[in-house]
């Protein structure tokens, strides 16, 4: 195995720490360290995203995976893939874009593009994923709360022995129908109990993006 990269040594690696700020966040960072997978929920702004961002990018820089999967359903507010012009990639881009935020605070612009060049951090559609295996890899999912079943099985079926996966979501802030919505729940539900899979909940009081957050939530979600 290659020696760890360490900090300062290569330049496009920003000499960041990832760290937990609340009791609940270092048990998301805990049971992405002791687990394959690693169901995580709870509201906008409890870091979901930034600690699974995080966590890959510690393991890239430590040499103990090759590569980061990035994948979120395509479903937007109001409007869907159709919407944006151009090719699959000027489809999908806008989708991923909370990702490549969270990418640049532990990684410089032109460290992030060659990586990218690479394929060593490669965005995949969740409909892209069937026939696919991520081998020695870390594999994100963030807003689940707007992924299928079939999305989700999908997804859960497709990396190897050496891989771990973080799928993130919101159970009460899906984009979906009515009648779609829940897909998450349930799969959080039905694997609770499985070795290698672990579920952690976060709440209002794990919001660390800004605090009057959780205030907006609360009022907010009374009457909407």
């Amino acid at each position: 195995m290659a020696k760890p990269i360490k900090p300062g040594v290569d330049p496009g690696f920003k000499p960041r720490e990832l760290r937990a700020r609340t009791p609940n966040q270092e048990r998301y960072i805990n049971a992405a360290l002791q687990n394959q997978v690693t169901l995580v929920s709870g509201p906008a702004g409890t870091g979901k995203t930034h600690i699974a961002v995080g966590m890959a990018i510690k393991m890239l820089r430590a040499r103990q995976i090759d590569k980061i999967i990035l994948t979120r359903p395509l479903v937007g507010i109001g409007k869907d893939v159709g919407f944006f012009p151009g090719g699959l990639d000027e489809k999908v881009g806008p989708y991923l874009i909370p990702y490549f935020d969270e990418l640049q605070y532990y990684l410089s612009y032109s460290m992030l593009v060659q990586l990218q060049r690479e394929k060593v951090i490669e965005a995949v559609p969740p409909f892209l994923l069937r026939g696919r295996t991520f081998n020695n890899a870390y594999i994100i999912m963030d807003e689940a709360q707007n992924a299928s079943c079939m999305e989700l099985k999908t997804l859960l079926t497709r990396f190897g022995e050496t891989s771990k996966m973080v799928i993130a979501g919101d159970f009460v802030q899906s984009d979906l129908p009515e009648y779609d919505q829940g897909a998450f729940k349930t799969v959080v539900d039905r694997l609770y109990d499985l070795d290698g899979i672990e579920h952690v909940p976060l709440t209002n009081k794990d919001i660390v993006r800004a605090r009057i957050i959780s205030e907006i939530l609360d009022r907010l979600t009374k009457g909407f």
